[in-house]
This record gives structure tokens, sequence and C-alpha cells, in this order.
């Protein structure tokens, strides 16, 4: 769910400015789940330019607050969020974790890096929700240290219907900075995309799994 209407106009004209999110209707990529799609996002780029990370740091900061108060413990999500937790964590002056996809293989073998004590209030830190499965593994491995979570904030979101549902599944509530609706209306305004290439993102998006180009 978006927050904020500006700010998620601002964060779409941000990520298309920079190219963190890519738009190639006519040439689409081939996702890791095989999907092939028309739109590629790559969040971390954010980092490389300081004024648009802190644009993003500091109305990530604002939403934790406004939603939650402040937490206990900010944790990251391996490995796209955890430099823009970090920044959150930094701003809110609070201790930061984050979550591996699985335990290491050696040493302590642990799936979450920091300190985090039972009973804590923890903010999950997310760079993109695609289907949500990935997140939701970090949320799993959290709770299964005894962690509170109270939510999770994330800088953008496709807006799957199979996100909607696993979150749903397991009650955590998600809010975004921004979302693909916003963003397709955002390179739409400022001419970004054409006619044409506009109709071929929003079929994509409401078949995602089955579409070719």
């Amino acid at each position: 769910m978006v927050l904020n209407k500006d700010t998620a106009k601002k964060t779409a004209e941000l990520l298309l400015q920079i190219n963190a999110i890519k738009l190639k209707p006519e040439n689409p990529f081939t996702w890791a789940s095989g999907w092939q799609s028309p739109i590629y996002c790559d969040n971390r780029i954010i980092l490389s330019y300081p004024i648009i990370r802190n644009y993003i740091r500091e109305e990530m900061a604002k939403q934790v607050e406004e939603l939650y108060g402040k937490p206990d413990v900010i944790a990251g999500v391996a490995t796209g969020a955890i430099g823009i937790g970090m920044l959150v964590a930094e701003y809110l002056g609070l201790p930061f974790v984050y979550v591996r996809p699985e335990p290491k293989s050696h040493g302590r073998q642990n799936q979450i890096e920091g300190q985090l004590s039972p009973n804590q209030n923890v903010v999950v830190i997310e760079d993109l929700i695609s289907t949500g499965k990935s997140s939701l593994n970090a949320v799993k491995a959290l709770k299964e240290a005894g962690a509170n979570v109270k939510g999770m904030v994330a800088i953008f979101t496709y807006g799957f219907n199979v996100a909607d549902e696993n979150f749903k599944t397991e009650d955590i509530e998600l809010h975004t900075l921004s979302d693909y609706p916003n963003l397709i209306q955002q390179a739409s305004d400022t001419n970004y995309i054409k006619e044409e290439q506009l109709n071929t993102l929003l079929q994509w998006k409401s078949n995602p799994a089955v579409w070719k180009p």
C-alpha cells in the first residue's frame, strides 16, 4: 500500500531519472523466475546518488515512525536492502541487522547478522517487492528468532496479486514509497514512454506469468 501520493510520484520520478527502473517493452528482460518482462528494477543504484538516497532514506524513516513509532531494531533484507536499511536505521538512531536468504554454511551459521534479542520490535526494510517470497522468508527468520515484526516498508512494488495474497497469508503489513501504477503514470506523463509502450506495460501487468512479447 502506498501511503503518500506525492511521495509515490516523486519516488517514481527519481527512479526513472537514474535508470534504477528500466522500461524496454520492445526488448523484454528475463527474470530469474523465467518470466518475460518489459520492466526491470534495480534499486541498489540509488546508493550511488547521495541526494536521491537521502530522499529515499528520509521518506522511509518518516513512514516507519508514522506507522509504527520507533521500533527497537531495523532489519534489512539481503542483499538488496542492506544499504538502504542501514541508512534508515542510522537516520532513526536505531540498531540494524540484516537477514540472509538462508543460514551460512560455515562459522556460526547465522541467518540474521547483527544483535537481535527476543521480543524486540522490528520493522523490515526492503528495496523491491515482486512475489514477496524472499521478503517474507526474512520475516519468518526474524519471527523464529523471537522478534516482534511490526511490518515492512519497501521502496517499490509491482503490486502483483500473488504478493498481496502472500502478505495477507502471513499477516504482514506492507507499505511502499511507490508502485507500478504510479511509475507507469509518471513515465507516461513525462513522455518517458510512448502510447504503444504504455499499452504493452499495462498488458504485461494484467498477467505477467504468461506474458510474451
